[in-house]
C-alpha cells in the first residue's frame, strides 16, 4: 500500500469513527435526557434503547453481504459505507419533525433507521480496516478508531450540552445529520481494489473459525463488558443531573471529560498492548474499568466526579482498543467483515440487554446500586481472560 493510500484510509477511519462518536454520544447520553423532557419513564426509555440496538445485533448479515457482494461494481466496502451514512443522516434530519410522545412508534422507527445506517457503515469500515491493515499495524488503527470516536464525543458532547440546556434540540439533530454527510467525500476518494485478492476471497471453510474454543470464550467476554461499561456510561449523565444536581449544560462537559479520557485510553492502548502483550493489557483494562465503575457508585460529590469520569474514560478507551485489536486478530480475512461484525453483534446484544437492565435497576434500587452491580458483573469475567489465552497457547502448541 502506498503512503498516499494509507493516509486516505486512516483519514476515512478517523472521520467515520468521529461521526460515530457523535451519534453514540447522543444515543448513550442525551437521548435519555431528551426523552426525559417529555416525562417518559426510565423503563420506557430503556425499551427504546433496546429496540434501537437491534440493527447492530443483525449487522453480521451486513458483513456477510459486504464480504460476498461487490455492490454496483464499486467495491465490497465503499458503497456500503456511503449508503449507511446517507441513511443515518436522513433519520437525524427527520427527528425534529417527530414527537416522542404523540408519535412514539414513529420515533422508535427513526431510531432504528439511524442505527441501521450506523451499523452498515460501521461494519464495512471495520472490514475495510482488516483488509487494508497488516497485523503489526492493527493496534495503531484501533487507536485511531477509538480515539476518533472519543474525540467526536469530546467535541459534540459539549456542543449538545450547550444546545440542550437552551432547548435547541432541532439544531442538535440537524447538526448530527450534516456531520454524517460530510464524511461521504472521504469514503468516495479512499482506494479499494475492485477485485479482492485471493487470500481475502470469500470461502465457506472460513466459518470453521467460529467454532474455536478461545474465540467462543472471547465472545462471552465481549457480551459482558459492553453490558456493564456502556450501561454505566449511558446512565452517568442523568445520574449527575438527577442525583447530584449537575445542570444539563455541565453534563455535556462531564461527557466531554469522559471523551478526553477515552481518547487518552485509546492512544495508550495500542502502544501498550504491543509492549506488554494482549493478555496483560486485557487484565489491566478489566481491573481498571471495574474499579472506575465502582468509583461512580461511591461518588461523594459532583466535584470528585470530574476525576472519576475522566479515569472511567481512560479505562473504557483502553479496554475498547485492546478488545477490538484482538477482534481483528481473531477475524479470518476471507470473512473479515462478517466475523468482526459477529464479534460486535455479540457486544451489541450485551449493550441491548444492559440498557433495560440498568433502567430497571435504577427504578428499583437507585443509581448507586446500579453502578455497583455493573462493576461486580464486569469483574466476574476476569477468569475468562486466563482461559482464553491458555486455549490459544494450547492450539499454537498443537499446530
Amino acid at each position: 500500500m502506498t503512503s498516499n493510500a494509507h493516509s486516505r484510509h486512516m483519514a476515512l477511519f478517523g472521520a467515520i469513527y468521529f461521526v460515530q462518536g457523535a451519534v453514540l454520544t447522543y444515543f448513550s447520553t442525551f437521548n435519555v435526557i431528551y426523552l426525559r423532557t417529555f416525562d417518559l419513564s426510565f423503563t420506557r426509555i430503556g425499551v427504546v434503547g433496546g429496540i434501537t440496538l437491534l440493527p447492530f445485533v443483525l449487522k453480521i448479515f451486513i458483513g456477510l453481504l459486504s464480504d460476498r457482494v461487490n455492490l454496483f461494481g464499486w467495491g465490497h466496502r465503499k458503497p456500503y459505507i456511503v449508503l449507511g451514512l446517507l441513511l443515518q443522516s436522513s433519520a437525524f434530519l427527520l427527528f425534529p419533525l417527530i414527537s416522542p410522545v404523540d408519535q412514539f412508534p414513529l420515533f422508535v422507527v427513526m431510531c432504528v433507521l439511524a442505527a441501521l445506517g450506523m451499523s452498515t457503515y460501521d461494519t464495512c469500515t471495520d472490514g475495510f480496516s482488516i483488509d487494508a491493515t497488516p497485523q503489526e499495524g492493527r493496534g495503531t488503527v484501533q487507536g485511531v478508531m477509538v480515539g476518533g470516536r472519543a474525540l467526536g464525543a469530546v467535541v459534540i458532547a459539549a456542543v449538545i450540552g450547550w444546545l440542550s440546556h437552551r432547548g435547541l434540540w432541532p439544531v442538535v439533530f440537524v447538526g448530527i445529520g450534516g456531520l454524517g454527510l460530510s464524511a461521504i467525500p472521504l469514503a468516495l476518494i479512499a482506494r479499494e481494489p475492485r477485485v479482492r485478492p485471493p487470500e481475502q476471497a470469500f470461502a465457506a471453510a472460513a466459518f470453521r473459525s467460529l467454532l474455536d474454543g478461545a474465540f467462543v470464550l472471547f465472545l462471552v467476554l465481549g457480551l459482558v463488558y459492553p453490558l456493564t461499561l456502556w450501561s454505566a456510561n449511558g446512565m452517568t449523565g442523568v445520574f449527575l443531573n438527577e442525583a447530584l444536581g449537575v445542570a444539563l449544560e455541565h453534563v455535556g462537559l462531564y461527557t466531554s471529560m469522559f471523551g478526553v479520557g477515552t481518547v487518552t485510553g485509546g492512544l495508550i492502548g495500542g502502544p501498550l498492548t504491543g509492549r506488554i502483550g494482549r493478555r496483560a493489557s486485557l487484565i489491566v483494562a478489566l481491573l481498571l474499568t471495574s474499579a472506575t465503575v465502582l468509583g461512580l457508585a461511591l461518588l461523594p460529590s459532583a466535584g470528585v466526579g470530574w476525576i472519576v469520569v475522566f479515569f472511567f474514560g481512560v479505562a473504557f478507551g483502553y479496554y475498547e482498543t485492546v478488545y477490538m485489536t484482538m477482534g481483528m486478530d481473531f477475524s479470518d480475512p476471507r470473512i473479515a467483515a462478517f466475523m468482526f461484525a459477529f464479534i460486535m453483534a455479540v457486544g451489541n446484544i450485551g449493550i441491548g440487554l444492559g440498557q433495560p437492565l440498568s433502567g430497571v435497576l435504577v427504578d428499583a434500587f437507585g443509581f448507586r446500586w446500579m453502578f455497583g452491580v455493573l462493576a461486580a458483573l464486569n469483574l466476574l469475567t476476569l477468569p475468562l481472560v486466563f482461559v482464553i489465552f491458555r486455549l490459544q497457547k494450547d492450539a499454537a502448541a498443537r499446530a
